[in-house]
């Protein structure tokens, strides 16, 4: 199962880079995700991993495996039965910055988690995306 959202953002590429990818901000301004907990110091870097609290979701930790600094990270969060990657990129487009959330399940549960949580999952990175697109376009610190 694979979840995609977008949204166009009005402001430059590393502005919302900078927003994006500071994962332990993310409560401050989408309220899909409740607590963030750094389980290292620094940004984010491959190897990172990162326990999320998320309403209506298990607790899970994220570990980046890919990351392109100031275009896309993906990581992944594994538990029985199911394998879940994010990915977030960022692109600079004529029309303006470009803002990527996709949730992808895989796994010999990961069709029916997709299926059970669907409507969640998508509304969810539509949220995100949204908000995303809030906070970089205005001139506040994000938070």
């Amino acid at each position: 199962m694979r979840f995609d959202h977008s949204s166009t953002i009005q402001a430059p590429a590393d502005r919302v880079w900078e927003v994006f990818s500071d994962v332990e901000r993310w409560p401050d301004w989408t309220p899909t995700v409740d607590s963030v907990e750094r389980l290292d110091a620094g940004r984010i870097h491959v190897g990172a991993r990162t326990r999320i609290r998320q309403p209506k979701l298990p607790v899970a930790v994220w570990e980046v495996t890919e990351l392109k600094e100031g275009e896309y990270f993906e990581w992944v969060s594994k538990a029985p039965g199911i394998k879940t990657t994010g990915g977030h990129r960022v692109i600079s487009t004529p029309e303006g910055t470009v803002a990527t959330a996709t949730v992808i399940q895989e796994g010999p549960l990961g069709w029916l988690f997709g299926k059970l949580y669907a409507k969640l999952t998508r509304d969810y990175i539509a949220t995100e995306t949204t908000k995303l697109k809030e906070v970089s376009e205005s001139n506040q610190p994000a938070g």
